[in-house]
């Protein structure tokens, strides 16, 4: 079943910049109704819903100061996205930091800002709201989740967290009761505002090897929003895609027990 996105209401998270407002833009060129911009940065939000009202006029976003760390600020959004749009059919799950400097606040955003906007999204809005026959939620994980990734472990950890949420809450008894599809996206390195600061590794060593081994090119967000666009409408439930180097995405197919099992290494 493809699942259109013409005539749906979306609600993003750490949408002022990078890829969260590039998903925004790219969403109402594919005639979404209406979007939720969520950021805790209220100036950026602010310049961004002005870009939106820009090319597509009035009435097509909001924009929501929102702490994704707090369940209650989410809420807030959601509500505010059903007074002014009447339902609510997609979640993207997009707010992240990379910053292993300061871990405690990076895994509170990466890991409880995406288990608290799923718990919202698929237990009470999207599940009741949604206006066909299915709703999606859409999570943020990252190539640092499936590969090793020495010079930021504890970003990598939340990373591959999030695709065991997505695998998880994806579960065929979920889907059953509530319609919503669940899947990720796995993007390599894209240009963001983490990578414009100074200090976001634990040590200066790490940094150093971010630095010696980092020089690859950046994809830019445009690119990997216009991939979304085709995992929305038509990627299973529980899918993980990969999204790097500005190809096309594909999907990261996790072994199944009996598969690992066939291959297994004694000790």
């Amino acid at each position: 079943m493809v699942f259109r996105i013409a005539g749906k209401v979306a609600l993003i998270t750490g949408a002022a910049s990078g890829m969260g407002l590039s998903h925004a833009k790219e969403l109402l060129r594919n005639n979404l109704k209406g979007v939720t911009l969520t950021d805790i940065n209220e100036t950026n939000g602010k310049k961004a819903l002005e870009e939106i009202e820009n090319e597509f006029g009035k009435g097509k976003a909001i924009f929501i100061q929102c702490d994704v760390t707090k369940m209650e600020e989410i809420q807030i959004a959601f509500e505010s996205t059903l007074e002014k749009f009447g339902s609510i059919d997609i979640l993207i799950n997009n707010a992240g930091i990379l910053d292993d400097l300061n871990w405690e606040r990076e895994i509170a955003i990466n890991l409880n800002g995406t288990i608290n906007g799923i718990l919202l999204g698929f237990e009470r809005y999207l599940k009741n709201y949604k206006q066909g026959e299915e709703a999606v939620i859409l999570n943020t994980a990252s190539l640092a989740g499936i590969v090793q990734y020495g010079v930021a472990p504890i970003y990598s950890g939340t990373k591959s967290a999030i695709i065991g949420l997505t695998r998880s809450w994806a579960h065929p008894m979920h889907y059953q009761r509530t319609k919503v599809r669940v899947m990720a996206i796995v993007p390599g390195r894209t240009r963001t505002t983490s990578f414009e600061l100074r200090d976001f590794l634990l040590d200066p060593v790490y940094m150093d090897m971010f630095q010696k081994r980092e020089q690859r090119k950046l994809q830019r967000p445009e690119f990997v929003s216009n991939e979304l666009i085709k995992i929305l409408e038509n990627g299973r439930n529980g899918s993980l895609w990969v999204i790097e180097k500005e190809e096309p995405a594909y999907e990261f197919l996790v072994p199944t027990k009996e598969e690992l099992k066939r291959h297994h290494i004694n000790c």
